[in-house]
């Protein structure tokens, strides 16, 4: 392990810059260039789902006012199979843009992971996004982070793009995995022609930019993770059969000592082997649509509408059902300040509902990270 005991800039910072979402709204970029803006930093994606709904205005506009552009991904990941998911995510949101400068990592909420993990995911998401996007990435973090949370591997694997508002003096001698930074956020109330309201304020070296200003290329999409949850029966050899991959796989990416060990409700995280998202169930003696849907958390009319089913109360056994799993959109992680009773009215069910459905002893009591499901 490699500490050092000075965190300064690396050469110079003369690149003014500035970072922009969908917080900013319109932006008239020709009036932001005309300011002496010359970089800036876009937010593509969120998680495993999310897109701002102003990046593709933003990198065209930035683009067509010749502003050399860099994209940031916020990772929300809580496991390394998320992190790697939500690489291949961010990848393929800016494929096929022409990007200028280091693709940013934007890791700064956590979920109760402890520093190990932490740096596990945060490694995960780089290596990963490095190997789909073949770019250089870096890492976006503020100081307090930057001294306690992110290790040696990280300082390794990425350049440091800090936050700080300070004096940044004050901050020369302190102990940390990076000894420079190659970009600094020094405000987040900045103002600049062409923008409503504030914009973080950037300065950068010429490190930020990438030696290879090639557009992204497409990312194969040969996998998806999917949370299961575990019905009543199920057995992880059935769970593996259905999507494609392994006991052995299942068991190491939810960390299972025992794998003849699951329960009713736990939530597995599976990598499956295709880009279908959906399972195969046989149809037993004795089942129903009503009870099916009921086990995968579906509704009768989605199964029906899948299999081009013309009479829900007439299936046969043997008969192979195409079932569109919804289970990583009924999943909630628990964040600070959250308490069942709010999660239950956002999502207009009850406290009873989550209590029974979560197997919650403690309704007063639950943790950050906890993923709650929600039927």
């Amino acid at each position: 392990m490699s500490v050092a005991l000075a965190l300064t800039p690396k050469d110079e910072l003369p690149y003014q810059g500035i970072d922009v979402s969908r917080w900013q709204g319109n932006i008239n970029f020709e009036k932001v260039k005309n300011d002496g803006i010359e970089i800036v930093y876009i937010k593509a994606s969120e998680g495993r789902t999310y897109i701002d709904p102003y990046f593709e205005q933003n990198y065209n506009n930035a683009k067509a006012n010749n502003l050399k552009v860099g994209f940031y991904h916020y990772l929300t990941a809580t496991t390394i199979s998320s992190a790697q998911a939500q690489a291949d995510f961010f990848a393929s949101v800016i494929e096929g843009k022409e990007v200028d400068c280091k693709l940013a990592m934007d890791y700064e909420e956590f979920y109760g992971e402890g520093k190990n993990e932490i740096n596990r995911i945060a490694l995960a998401f780089i290596t990963r996004l490095k190997q789909m996007s073949g770019k250089d990435v870096i890492a976006y973090s503020n100081l307090n982070n930057v001294r306690n949370t992110f290790d040696d591997n990280i300082a390794n694997a990425s350049k440091l793009w800090l936050a700080y508002y300070g004096n940044t003096q004050n901050i020369v001698n302190i102990q940390s995995n990076w000894s420079t930074y190659i970009g600094l956020q020094y405000t987040d109330s900045g103002r600049v022609n062409g923008i409503n309201g504030d914009v973080d304020r950037d300065r950068f070296s010429s490190e930020i930019f990438l030696e290879d200003i090639a557009d992204i290329p497409s990312s194969p999409n040969n996998s998806q993770i999917v949370n299961y949850i575990v019905k009543k029966g199920d057995t992880l050899s059935q769970i593996a059969y259905r999507y494609g991959t392994t006991v052995n796989e299942i068991a190491r990416l939810n960390n299972i000592k025992n794998v003849n060990l699951i329960y009713p409700c736990q939530i597995l995280e599976i990598i499956t082997s295709s880009n279908t998202d959906y399972i195969t169930y046989r149809v037993k003696s004795g089942d129903t649509l009503s009870n099916i849907a009921r086990r995968y958390g579906v509704t009768v009319n989605s199964i029906a509408n899948s299999n081009n089913i013309k009479n829900p109360n007439l299936i046969f056994v043997g008969q192979i059902l195409k079932i569109y799993e919804t289970n990583n959109n009924n999943i909630y992680i628990v964040k600070k300040g959250d308490t069942l009773s709010r999660i239950a009215y956002k999502y207009g069910t009850t406290v009873n509902k989550l209590v029974r459905q979560n197997g919650i002893k403690n309704p007063n009591l639950i943790f950050i990270g906890q993923k709650i499901i929600i039927y």
